[in-house]
Formats: C-alpha cells, sequence, structure tokens
C-alpha cells in the first residue's frame, strides 16, 4: 500500500495557488441526477402515497413489495423491542452518548431565550422564540447507518421544544438496523418511517395522505438526496447541503505521529472525496507522520478508501510557525480543526473559522463525532466561515414583538411618515398619521 500523498510548504512562491487547487471541490451537479430528482418530486407532489410507495418499493428492493404505506411504519414498541435486544455495552454506549448531546444542548438553548424591553412612554419591544411544530430527519440507511446521527439530529429539535420529529430511513432488501431503531426510541423520536431518497424528502417537504409536511428537513444522505433537498429548499427549510468530510490538523510536534496518523484517517476512511490536511512547523516531524501512515494503513479495513482519500485531497504542509498555521486555517474553515499542542488555548484564541475545534492531543475528533456533546453536523467545503453546527437554534425561529403606546405612536408616527412619504409610500404614511393625536 503506497499513499501518494501530497507534500507543501509555505515558503514556495506557488503554495497559495497549490493550497488553492488542493481546496478546490465544487459538488458537481450531475443532470441525470438532477432531471431523475426533479421527476421523482414532481410525482410525489402529484400522487403522494402511491408515488412513495412504488418508488420505495422499486428503489429498495422491498421483498414482496409493500402493498401500502402503512407497511413503512415503525411503533414504539418496535423501538424499543430493539433498544433492549441491543448488547449491554452497545446500550450503555448509546445511553451515555445520548445523555452529553442532550446536557450540552440543554446549555444551548438557555441561551436562546427571548427578551423584552419598556421604553420611557410605555412602548414595549422585544424577540419571542418559538419552536417549530414539525420536523423531518433523514437519516442514511443499508451500508451507511449512523445511529449517531439519528441523536445528533433529533435530541437538539427535541431540547427546543419540536413536538413532532419524524425520521425517515431507507431499508434496503427489507433490512433494518438495530441500533438505529434503538438511537430513536433513546432521543424521543416520534414517529419513524422506513422510506428513503428523494421520494422520502418529497414526502415531507408536501406532504402525503399519510404523511403531514414538515417544517425543516435535516440530515445527510447521498445525492438524490442532497438534490432533492436543494430544490424543495424555500417551501422547507433545511440544515445545509454537506460536502465531503474534513479534517486539519495543526501540531506542534509534540504528540506521537501514530496518534495524528490515525486521526487523519478517521476522516479519510469516510469516503475518498474526504480530505485530511496536517499543518505543521516541524519538517522532521511532518516526516515521522508520513512513516506513521505508511505504517499503520495497512492494518486498516477501509484502506483502499484512506488510500484514495489521502492521495486525492490528502496533504501534509510545512509552514514557517504555528501563528502562520493559525492564518492558513482560517483561509481553510475546516470542518473539523484539530490543534494538537502545548497550550493549544493560545492558537485557538488565534481561529475564526472552524466548525469544530479539538484542543489537545487527547481530543481526538473522533470522540466528537460520537459522545462528547457538541453536535457533530458541521459546515463543511468553507462555509464554516459564515455557519455553524447544527443546534437547538435550528430548530427554532424568532418573532419580534412591537407594542408602541399612545404617546409612542406620536413619535414613532411622524418618523415613519416621514420616511414613508420619502418612499413614495401614501398608504404607509397615511396608516401612521392617522395615529397622531389631533391638536
Amino acid at each position: 500500500m503506497a499513499v501518494q500523498i501530497r507534500k507543501l510548504d509555505s515558503t514556495d512562491a506557488d503554495f497559495q495557488q497549490r493550497l488553492s487547487s488542493l481546496l478546490a471541490f465544487e459538488a458537481a451537479t450531475d443532470d441525470a441526477i438532477e432531471s431523475a430528482v426533479a421527476q421523482i418530486l414532481a410525482d410525489v407532489k402529484a400522487r403522494g402515497d402511491a408515488a412513495v410507495l412504488e418508488y420505495t418499493n422499486r428503489f429498495d428492493r422491498i421483498p414482496g413489495g409493500a402493498a401500502s404505506m402503512a407497511a413503512f411504519d415503525i411503533g414504539q414498541e418496535e423501538l424499543d423491542a430493539a433498544l433492549a435486544a441491543l448488547p449491554q455495552a452497545q446500550r450503555a454506549a448509546l445511553q451515555a452518548a445520548s445523555d452529553r448531546i442532550r446536557a450540552f444542548h440543554e446549555r444551548q438553548k438557555q441561551e436562546l431565550k427571548g427578551f423584552t424591553y419598556t421604553e420611557p412612554d410605555g412602548t414595549v419591544l422585544g424577540q419571542r422564540v418559538t419552536p417549530l411544530d414539525r420536523v423531518g430527519i433523514y437519516v442514511p440507511g443499508g451500508k451507511a447507518a449512523y445511529p449517531s446521527s439519528v441523536l445528533m439530529n433529533a435530541i437538539p429539535a427535541q431540547v427546543a421544544g419540536v413536538k413532532e420529529i419524524v425520521m425517515v430511513v431507507p431499508t434496503p432488501d427489507g433490512i433494518k438496523n438495530r441500533m438505529v431503531l434503538a438511537a430513536a426510541a433513546i432521543a424521543g423520536v416520534t414517529r419513524v418511517i422506513t422510506i428513503g431518497g428523494a421520494q422520502a424528502v418529497g414526502a415531507l417537504a408536501y406532504g402525503t395522505e399519510t404523511i403531514a409536511p414538515v417544517d425543516k428537513i435535516v440530515g445527510p444522505g447521498n445525492a438524490y438526496v442532497a438534490a432533492a433537498k436543494r430544490r424543495v429548499f424555500g417551501l422547507v427549510g433545511i440544515d445545509m447541503i454537506a460536502g465531503p468530510s474534513e479534517i486539519l490538523v495543526l501540531c506542534d510536534g509534540t504528540t506521537d505521529p501514530d496518534w495524528v496518523a490515525m486521526d487523519l484517517f478517521s476522516q479519510a476512511e469516510h469516503d475518498e472525496l474526504a480530505q485530511a490536511i496536517l499543518l505543521c512547523p516541524n519538517e522532521e516531524y511532518i516526516a515521522r507522520v508520513e512513516a506513521s501512515i505508511h505504517k499503520l494503513l495497512p492494518g486498516m479495513p477501509r484502506k483502499e478508501t484512506i488510500e484514495a482519500s489521502l492521495s486525492g485531497r490528502g496533504a501534509l504542509v510545512k509552514v514557517r510557525d504555528m501563528i502562520e498555521a493559525c492564518e492558513i486555517a482560517n483561509a481553510i474553515a475546516a470542518e473539523h480543526l484539530e490543534i494538537s499542542a502545548e497550550n493549544p488555548q493560545q492558537w485557538a484564541d488565534k481561529i475564526r473559522h472552524a466548525g469544530a475545534m479539538f484542543l489537545g492531543r487527547f481530543s481526538s475528533e473522533s470522540l466528537g463525532d460520537y459522545c462528547c456533546g457538541p453536535n457533530h453536523v458541521l459546515p463543511t467545503s468553507r462555509t464554516a466561515r459564515f455557519s455553524s453546527p447544527l443546534g437547538v437554534y435550528d430548530f427554532q425561529k424568532r418573532s419580534s414583538v412591537i407594542q408602541v403606546s399612545e404617546a409612542g405612536a406620536q413619535t414613532l408616527g411622524r418618523v415613519a411618515a416621514e420616511l414613508a412619504y420619502g418612499e413614495g409610500l401614501q398608504a404607509h404614511a397615511r396608516s401612521a398619521e392617522l395615529r397622531l393625536t389631533k391638536s
């Protein structure tokens, strides 16, 4: 196994150009996928349950073919049975992760309360924070089954106060993943429906005879799911269109190189397009990490995927110093950022853009994926420059509260009328002026 991972040096004249080329990723729009998704969504919108039933039987190869949508519903009893049937160690781990995720997101909720204040003339202004009524959670099925994604998507919605959480999860060949169902039981999912693909997104967005439309759809999926979420955005909210997973490690050369190599593997094993990059000022240490990569890779079950990822989009980057490493990290705006160094906080203070920061050599990114508590649904493809991890705030909305007193209307009415006349909107101006006290 010979990984051809590229090595860059920030002092090279063409460094910025090579770095930009390495980071460049645009989710290419596949015309065939877009066309198929458009047809599926239109069909679901027009025919509802009949279309969802037809596509699910076809794409998921349901044994014998389901006769009605009722066959796709999983009741609370089956969810509880799945949880009870887990080995004790798995059940305990799932519960521990759930408890930590809930504790973290409860703290978010405490910081997201509304406010009001009263002006001297009695006018009351403020903001109310209320939860969404109904959300849909998409969970991948088949080979890619992630109970951790159930927890990370459902728990903040429940903490936010969402009353109805509808989970859709495909079950190719009729095979259900027990840990996914157990996670739904622990997280308090309201309803679980074993459908997936663009047809599931369409059902959640438009509603069918048996599925009420939701207000927002969250959760990862394949290219068809991503294309469908993109198309229904506006009718419903969505969390994000996620790109390939990313890890950026800033290391001062004091961490065991085997640890860093394995941290790079932890994201590279997701898929061939995942990106793993090391920034370090110590050239000798970079060579040691490269040696660890070659040493450890043959023993990895997903070595072919890791090799393709590291060879295609990975890099070991020599920088001038840790200050420059932080500057480059801000330009990369990675999904996961590890600062594996002595006194990591001094470098964290220089970071402005990252989906999640893991400080210190014991904070492996994999812990954040499962059980630390903060959400693992993170912005990718440099979108950490302007977006945030999934959280309680994604399942809430804010309403402005305006209660103008009679005295306040005298001042505000004149200001509003003046501006409205300036904009040529006479009805706006007159509406304000009618409330002025006649002298």
